[in-house]
């Protein structure tokens, strides 16, 4: 953690200056709940991610029968979930009635959404043949404060590393004390 000036984000809107930067975001939450634990005003407070970087995770391989399988679950669950709430307002049917409505909007459902799935994988074609999972991940955090109540919330994080009340947390201790 490094405690600095002003901030390198004058776009957020107010006047702010950095409290501290952070590798991790719960790093970041646990200074804003010592502050908190402190009654300080922490509406006066923001997180920050700075550096933004995509990370995509593949999960897999995608050929045509994974994606007419996806499709159709997804299919299946969207077509159960309409013609569930078609019978959810149906008083005066039978539950039979309804359950069956909700069947044949599972199986409807799985059809077209294998085939609208099918019909996906041919316009991708080899393009893009695996399955991921993308996250935005910031490759730090700063803990940003409001110019007029800097002078507080460092006395209050520079009283914690003096504080001998026995409340600590792990992050004081990796870092040495904030």
């Amino acid at each position: 953690m490094t405690i600095s000036g002003t901030s390198s984000a004058p776009e957020l809107g107010h006047d702010s200056q950095v409290l501290a930067v952070v590798d991790e975001y719960r790093e970041a939450e646990a200074i804003v709940k010592k502050l908190a634990d402190r009654e300080f005003p922490v509406e006066h407070t923001r997180i920050v991610g700075d550096d933004l970087q995509w990370v995509e995770h593949v999960t897999g391989r995608l050929t045509l029968w994974s994606a007419v399988g996806r499709a159709a679950l997804g299919g299946a669950f969207t077509g159960l979930l309409i013609c569930w709430l078609f019978a959810l307002f149906s008083w005066l049917t039978p539950i039979v009635a309804g359950l069956l409505l909700a069947l044949y909007g599972l199986i409807a459902g799985a059809i077209i959404g294998g085939i609208i799935g099918a019909i996906g994988y041919a316009l991708i074609g080899s393009r893009r043949n695996f399955v991921s999972a993308a996250t935005l991940r910031p490759s730090n955090y700063e803990v940003l404060v409001d110019t007029a109540w800097v002078p507080d919330a460092r006395r209050i994080l520079h009283g914690e590393r003096s504080d001998s009340s026995g409340s600590t947390d792990d992050t004081a201790t990796r870092d040495g004390g904030l």
